[in-house]
């Protein structure tokens, strides 16, 4: 009798157990790498994914940025619609395969839809169950759709160059999620990377080729792109948001007779808010730690005096850089990418409710005062002065 209750159990239990029934094979999947959304027409958008291509890797494709014998990893197809929904169902219908979104990390927006607003196609992404919120968004000078398109140098597709700088922390890195965070917060304000396209010469081959590169920051209000700043202007932003990563300052005067280049290993931002007699004010504390990596002066940085030189001077140009990115998007943009308003709305909740609607207006009325605080922690391995 226990043998027979127990091969009615272990049979009642195999009942239980899960199958593969409903298994999708990798081999019946287009795994998109990275998608594109273009503005076609008046009321049409068109969506471009880049897929890879699993012959490739076959026959033994990966090598020479991302081919064997100039076979491409991925292709680029596209399709048209009234949104993105639409236009997914129309590129479904005639591709032999399931597109699959699971590792797909880069999304471009062409400039056009960028300008008319992105929301509509952000609260797609956002839905769509296989969409990693935690994927990068770009947005691409003219047709975004020609980003994917490009070569991938020595990445194995084009998107992977994107998705590998922004990695690296040396420019403004905004997931999905970041995105929807940023333009339903106070400010309703929002900064994606700006990629344009290259053109760099193979020497083997001594033909030119083309590939994405960041070249800046576009800047949203209320999901519409108002504007762009560049390198140089970013790197001011950086340091507000305090994102500043990977990144080396070089700084001259007339007292240094040259070059040093700095490498902060450590920075400590603090946004302080103030109320006073009705105006609105913030004070920046900047602490950043810094490493020599080349010294281009006659400066001795065994020398205390000669170390508190050089750290006047870098602080004064992270200062400056600091307040030309204020200045270009306080009084020109006038849009709030530092998060100022999530810091006053938690300081002065009662006062933000009277101005929250009109935010745009009083952002540019803020009076900034920026306060850096550097230390040089590290000359280097070779201290002797590099004249």
């Amino acid at each position: 009798m226990k043998s027979i209750f127990l091969l009615i159990s272990v049979c009642g239990s195999l009942l239980l157990l899960s199958g593969c029934w409903d298994r999708v094979e990798v081999n019946s999947l287009a795994i998109v790498t990275a998608a594109a959304i273009d503005k076609k027409g008046d009321n049409q958008i068109e969506l471009s994914i880049q897929v890879f291509i699993p012959k490739t890797f076959s026959s033994g494709g990966g090598q020479e940025g991302g081919s064997s014998g100039g076979e491409l990893v991925t292709e680029v197809a596209s399709s048209k619609g009234k949104n993105v929904a639409e236009a997914l169902s129309k590129l479904q219908s005639y591709m032999p395969r399931k597109i699959f979104w699971g590792q797909c990390k880069v999304f471009i927006f062409g400039e056009e839809v960028a300008k008319d607003g992105i929301q509509d196609h952000l609260d797609f992404l956002l839905r769509h169950p296989q969409t990693r919120e935690r994927a990068y968004a770009y947005v691409g000078e003219g047709k975004a759709k020609r980003i994917l398109e490009t070569d991938s140098g020595m990445e194995r597709y084009s998107a992977e160059i994107l998705l590998e700088v922004s990695d690296l922390g040396i420019a403004m890195r905004t997931t999905l999620k970041d995105l929807n965070e940023m333009l339903i917060g106070p400010s309703h304000a929002a900064a994606l990377p700006y990629v344009k396209i290259s053109t760099a010469v193979k020497k083997k081959r001594k033909e030119s080729y083309h590939f994405p590169r960041i070249f800046g920051t576009a800047v949203f209000q209320k999901d519409q792109m108002v504007g762009k700043i560049t390198e140089r202007e970013t790197r001011g932003i950086l340091w507000l948001r305090n994102e500043v990563k990977n990144y080396t300052v070089t700084v001259h005067s007339k007292e240094l007779k040259g070059d040093v280049s700095l490498n902060p290993v450590s920075t400590d931002i603090e946004l302080i808010p103030r109320m006073d007699g009705g105006k609105w004010k913030m004070n920046v504390n900047i602490h950043t730690e810094g490493n020599v990596v080349q010294n281009g002066t006659n400066i001795d940085f065994t020398d205390p005096k000669s170390v508190k030189k050089v750290e006047k001077v870098y602080q004064e140009a992270i200062k400056k850089r600091i307040e030309l990115a204020l200045q270009l998007i306080q009084h020109d943009l006038k849009t709030d990418i530092v998060d100022f308003s999530k810091e006053f709305e938690r300081k002065y909740p009662q006062q933000w409710k009277q101005v929250e609607n009109r935010w745009e207006e009083v952002f540019p009325e803020v009076e900034v005062k920026v306060n850096v605080k550097t230390q040089i922690r590290g000359q280097g391995l070779y201290s002797k002065p590099g004249k």
